[in-house]
């Protein structure tokens, strides 16, 4: 099948400075890529090329199969969302969400019963004859969103609308996105710096930093299976631990051994260390690291920790110790008796160690 977006070697420089490189990206019918990253990674100015709002410098766009190079954005068969809603404050909501329907010459009763099934799908009926000065934030995105699924396009783009949205209501309107998505089956594109807004609602995440794309991949290939310390990084709250350790060889058997300041090292026996290099960082996720007893199996080392800080956090506590001259956090259940200053045996995953290349931070296993 053929994507509805495919992006090919897109680069975009503003004078000197270098935005996009090499962009190389593929969306499948009913696919939802975020596009996730820091401010200033360029995922704003990519979705701006793929609206046509912004040219890019060399690569090319295809939408449905089709060039987009020299098409201008109202022929691009998408419809966007933007970050500050874009109401025209003089109209109602109605008039809002068919102005774009007005325009292209749509006839009466197709903008009636579009605007009757776009308004109860957003439940935003009786908001019809209000103007946005009269509505909420939540209300005014849905009425942004409503002006958007009117066009029934081929693609929609997100540049990310819940930003201006306190806590709550973004997690209700993240929420509605995903339903929107599953009732419309349509590809989206959307633009994030949340982390949760992108492991929730994505089915496929591309991770970018400086204007290239680190990896790209589903919620949990990108999770469990970071291709740099970046991307390991980026994404987890709290985010993963890193932790400078040595590998020793015995046969077939490997030793990872991690400095402990005024301790002895401690060691970590895993065989699928031995074919990797003499330095390494370890990763591994604060759930990963929970207290002895709660965590059974094989592959499960204990290590006496002393304890630093305690974080209650309602269903979780996070414990803070100090590993290789690192910070290390670990996720422990809410009833633990760990107490700052204390010692506590803490269970290592084993299984779900990363292990990353010092140097460049790739990862190695």
């Amino acid at each position: 099948m053929a994507p509805i977006l495919e992006i090919r070697r897109a680069y975009k420089n503003f004078g000197s400075a270098e935005i996009l490189k090499d962009i190389n990206i593929a969306v499948q019918p009913g696919e939802f890529l975020v596009l996730v990253g820091p401010s200033g990674c360029g995922k704003s100015t990519l979705l701006n090329c793929i609206a046509g709002l912004e040219n890019t410098t060399s690569g090319a766009i295809f939408i449905g199969g089709q060039d987009m190079k020299g098409v201008s954005p109202r022929d691009r068969n998408i419809a966007m969302v933007f970050q500050s809603y874009a109401l025209y404050p003089t109209m109602s909501v109605a008039k809002n969400i068919t102005f774009g329907m007005r325009v292209r010459g749509v006839d009466q009763a197709t903008k009636e019963r579009k605007l009757r099934e776009v308004a109860a799908q957003l439940q935003i009926e009786q908001l019809l004859d209000r103007r946005p000065a009269q509505l909420s934030g939540g209300q005014r995105q849905r009425v942004a969103m409503g002006r958007a699924l009117v066009r029934d396009p081929a693609l929609f783009l997100f540049d990310e609308p819940l930003s201006n949205l306190d806590a709550k209501l973004r997690v209700e309107m993240r929420s509605e996105i995903k339903k929107l998505h599953q009732w419309l089956g349509r590809s989206m594109v959307y633009v994030t710096h949340d982390q949760i807004e992108a492991m929730t609602l994505a089915s496929k995440i591309a991770v970018m930093k400086g204007g290239v794309i680190q990896q790209v991949g589903t919620p949990s290939q990108i999770y469990n299976r970071p291709a740099n310390i970046f991307v390991a990084d980026f994404m987890g709250s709290p985010a993963m631990n890193f932790i400078p350790a040595r590998v020793y060889r015995d046969g077939a058997c490997a030793k990872v051994e991690i400095a402990r300041p005024g301790h002895a090292p401690l060691v970590l026996n895993h065989p699928a260390a031995r074919d990797l290099p003499d330095d390494v960082i370890v990763g591994l996720r604060p759930e990963d690291i929970t207290e002895a007893g709660f965590r059974p199996g094989s592959e499960v080392q204990t290590v006496e920790c002393m304890i630093d800080t305690v974080e209650p956090a309602g269903a979780d506590t996070y414990v803070i110790s100090h590993l290789g001259g690192r910070q290390l956090t670990a996720r422990l259940h809410s009833d633990t008796k760990a107490r700052p200053g204390n010692t506590l045996p803490l269970a290592f995953d084993l299984n779900k160690i990363s292990y990353f290349q010092p140097e460049s931070g790739e990862m190695l296993n």
